[in-house]
């Protein structure tokens, strides 16, 4: 079978090396589970499972301050809506391209299965750089974008959210133009302001529900998050929520990190520094170095640093084999991923063969579209739910998520192989759904 997928890989997918890591990697962990079930050869399941249902590309065109006319190219693909409509975000960034939103795609498919909730997997975006751009010319970007996305989304077709630098006010101005565009307001797109139908919660989502998945492997191993010090990549919306909550839970946070460098907290950052951090990253878009506390250092990653968890909340493959090797080195505890698959293979195998509790993305960062999903709730049944209520439901799920991680699997030397366990829970579901459909 794992001649199969990468002989297709190799054929129809040649190039795509982020399509092939993430496709790799989920069929050597189901591998086993595949072959003592017959059924699923005979549904040609795997084949089914790799190819994207549609892959829509166009082109978009738009004004800048200066009225010159720029072209970018966006994507959106709709990888698997066996489970429930597509769902996944829109991610603007000169790196985007069909390879990362076919994994990311592939990825939120298994993801999203394990959420428990009826979505399918769905991701999307455009190689547009929003930075250095005003605020018109973002909006007039995103306007030119959904004239022709509008075609493809709807409540029960397709619903976007938002991933890297699509934020609120992004996805603002995306929603405002499918309005004007359609003169019909339904819960197409999440991520919204709460003040016009978004959910109480969806900013800090993927954070605290990273956190909350890391706090049940660490009690299913006889530990627990305070005083533990933690070491945070990236210093956007699930970097700085993840230490948000750390420090609510009396964890010591040491580290946050961004292109630049990082950002060095020897006695761990506190609440009044994380406040600083969110005006200068958040809502400044701002460097690092320009943060007065803590010892900036140029160049440089988190994962030299000695402590006991590693999160990883950049983006994918941020950490390589040799990163990987200090935190072995520095015996790490933990390794939980806030961002979608941001340790290469190598780091992986380090990881894992060192039996390092690690949490894969797929479901440690699922918090983020579960409280999307209850996003869609939300708006369906027209009513809007406060804090707490979206927090406790958030908290429910991602330690459903963390029970059906263990499902299928045992504890190795004492640790639960949670990627593999992610794995063969989310193929299940997608495979039996597709089982039932026949030929789909």
């Amino acid at each position: 079978m794992l001649q199969e997928i990468t002989d297709s890989l190799n054929t129809y997918h040649a190039g795509d090396v982020e399509f092939h890591q993430a496709v790799k990697e989920t069929f050597q962990d189901i591998d086993g589970f595949y072959r003592d079930h017959e059924k699923y050869t005979t549904y040609n399941i795997a084949q089914r499972m790799i190819e994207p249902d549609r892959i829509i590309r166009f082109r978009v065109c738009w004004q800048d301050d200066s009225n010159c006319i720029r072209v970018n190219r966006a994507w959106r693909v709709q990888f698997n809506n066996a489970l429930g409509a597509y769902k996944g975000g829109l991610r603007f960034h000169p790196t985007v391209n069909e390879s990362i939103l076919k994994f990311l795609g592939f990825e939120q498919t298994f993801k999203n299965a394990l959420t428990g909730l009826p979505m399918g997997g769905a991701k999307g975006g455009s190689d547009f750089d929003p930075r250095g751009k005003s605020e018109h010319e973002i909006r007039r970007f995103c306007e030119a974008l959904m004239q022709e996305l509008y075609r493809h989304i709807g409540e029960d077709i397709d619903v976007p959210a938002g991933d890297i630098n699509v934020g609120s006010r992004e996805i603002s101005f995306l929603f405002g133009h499918y309005l004007k565009i359609t003169n019909r307001w339904h819960g197409v797109i999440t991520g919204k302001n709460p003040l016009f139908g978004g959910s109480c919660g969806r900013s800090e989502a993927t954070g605290y529900g990273l956190i909350y998945f890391l706090k049940e492997m660490l009690q299913t191993h006889d530990e627990e998050l305070v005083g533990k010090r933690v070491i945070i990549s990236g210093a956007g919306n699930v970097a700085l929520h993840a230490a948000e909550k750390c420090l609510a839970e009396e964890a010591v946070v040491l580290s946050v990190s961004d292109s630049g460098g990082v950002l060095y907290f020897k006695d761990g950052m506190n609440d009044e520094q994380l406040a600083e951090l969110k005006r200068i990253k958040l809502d400044q878009h701002g460097a690092l170095e320009k943060f007065s506390g803590g010892d900036y250092k140029a160049g440089k990653t988190p994962w030299e640093i000695e402590a006991d968890i590693a999160l990883p909340c950049a983006t994918q493959n941020e950490m390589d084999g040799k990163a990987a090797k200090h935190l072995v080195k520095n015996k790490i505890l933990a390794v939980a991923e806030g961002a979608n698959m941001p340790l290469t293979a190598e780091a992986q195998e380090a990881i894992i063969d060192n039996d390092i509790l690690y949490g894969p993305a797929k479901a440690t960062n699922a918090g983020g579209v579960a409280v999307s999903g209850l996003e869609r709730t939300q708006n369906a049944a027209m009513v809007s739910w406060d804090l707490d209520k979206v927090e406790s439901e958030l908290q429910t799920i991602m330690k459903k998520i963390h029970e059906r991680c263990t499902e299928h699997v045992y504890k190795k030397d004492g640790g639960v192989p949670y990627r593999r366990g992610a794995n063969i829970a989310a193929f299940e579901k997608v495979a039996e759904a597709l089982i039932a459909y026949g030929v789909k």
